[in-house]
């Protein structure tokens, strides 16, 4: 007979079960080679999307909350497909890195690293340059290699295993422009004192690509 106290012990390792499969399994990015992992958008105070986005518009820190429900049943039985991309840190030579403001899948608006799909033929590094070129009108060379972001998420019709490949670049040519890009997802570049990146980009493993960029160059950030 199972008495109260069994049925509640029961629960209790179920629950623990389900949520630590559903922090493994669900919608997080996380660095390949750490166990941190949280899903993250921002909200921004200013609903005019017309408006022209700077990070002062942006909260300092995101608040974020460990999944609290059960893994979607109906998610793991979606058919797993793979995708990589690659970006990094575009340095011109007074120390400032280029980002870009862009919506995400929910219409809210971040500031992120550039970076995009690698193209069939092309490595990791040539894809960094093109489409931080392509994102921010910066033209830079791969100088070094930093960390690769390893995520899911879940569409309509599948679940998406994505790994981002991010890479320190120096700027050889160009100018500040969203307008070489050609899925217009850029709404905004701006260079930014590379001090700042830990206040202005939304998603904690871009910050923590920086923070692994600073530690390795003995840099403050």
């Amino acid at each position: 007979m199972i008495t109260p106290a069994d049925f509640a012990r029961m629960l209790a390792h179920a629950t623990a079960a389900a949520d630590n499969h559903a922090y493994a399994e669900g919608d997080e990015g996380t660095l390949r080679f750490t166990t941190e992992s949280q899903a993250e958008e921002f909200v921004i105070p200013n609903d005019d999307k017309d408006s022209k986005p700077t990070p002062a518009m942006m909260p300092t820190r995101r608040v974020s909350a460990r999944p609290s429900t059960f893994a979607s049943l109906d998610a793991q039985e979606l058919p797993v497909v793979r995708e990589y991309s690659a970006g990094g840190l575009i340095f011109d030579d007074a120390e400032h890195v280029a980002i870009i403001a862009r919506h995400s899948r929910s219409g809210h608006l971040e500031w992120c690293l550039p970076k995009g799909h690698i193209e069939k033929g092309e490595t990791p590094e040539q894809t960094a340059v093109r489409e931080v070129h392509e994102e921010t009108g910066i033209l830079g060379e791969v100088v070094d290699s930093i960390a690769t972001i390893d995520y899911w998420f879940t569409g309509t019709t599948q679940r998406v295993h994505k790994l981002v490949h991010h890479f320190v670049l120096r700027q050889i040519g160009g100018s500040l422009s969203v307008e070489g890009d050609p899925d217009h997802e850029a709404e905004d570049a701006i260079w930014v004192d590379f001090d700042d990146l830990d206040s202005v980009l939304s998603y904690p493993n871009e910050r923590k690509i920086a923070w692994l960029y600073a530690r390795k160059h003995k840099k403050h950030i």
